[in-house]
């Protein structure tokens, strides 16, 4: 049985891509970017296992849910687990897709693995590149500007100056006992953010 390994969901966005989203982030990253927004899901330890297709169910049951965001972790590193959540999701409906990944396109191209030529079939936007600290230029659904957002679709094209200059906001979804920043942040709201969680614990 295949198993994603999920370190948190939103159910509900407008802060990760176009439209109404249903945000995963995946547990465990090889990459070790300096300023993280997530460090705590960069250990490559079990989270929360689920069914790509349990997982598909949910998602696709959610009213008014235009799309899909992947980012982690390194959502890469479960590719067989991602593809058949994607090919779930695509036969329930056309939903709108996009991931992102510390790998360049050209490296995953490389690798000569199915299940990751597979996934860029399916995905319609790939946010890829390693974050910099220093060049976060607090733009766009990008961490910084050295990454490079890959249109494997038509579909969000008309929309691509979002993704590369739209002014940036979060949400902040409070929990039983935690609160979950979504979106990309600036670099000077994540700093205030992490702030007052640490004098809440």
């Amino acid at each position: 049985m295949t198993l994603l390994n999920i370190a948190e969901i939103c159910s509900a966005t407008r802060t990760l891509g176009p439209g109404q989203r249903f945000a995963i982030w995946v547990q465990g990253c090889c990459f070790n970017c300096k300023g993280c927004v997530s460090p705590e899901w960069i250990p490559q330890t079990q989270a929360t296992l689920i069914e790509p297709k349990k997982l598909a169910e949910m998602i696709l049951s959610v009213p008014g849910t235009e799309g899909v965001t992947v980012s982690g972790g390194e959502p890469m590193l479960q590719a067989i687990a991602l593809r058949e959540l994607f090919i779930y999701l695509r036969q329930g409906r056309q939903i709108s897709i996009i991931c992102f990944t510390g790998f360049s396109l050209q490296q995953l191209q490389s690798q000569s693995d199915r299940a990751i030529d597979d996934i860029l079939t399916l995905v319609d936007v790939l946010i890829d590149g390693e974050y910099i600290e220093q060049l976060n230029d607090n733009k766009g659904w990008r961490g910084s500007s050295n990454q490079v957002v890959h249109f494997l679709s038509p579909r969000h094209l008309s929309e691509a100056s979002l993704f590369l200059e739209r002014k940036r906001d979060v949400e902040i979804h409070l929990r039983h006992d935690s609160a979950l920043m979504v979106g990309v942040p600036t670099d000077d709201f994540s700093k205030s953010f992490k702030r007052v969680i640490d004098k809440a614990n």
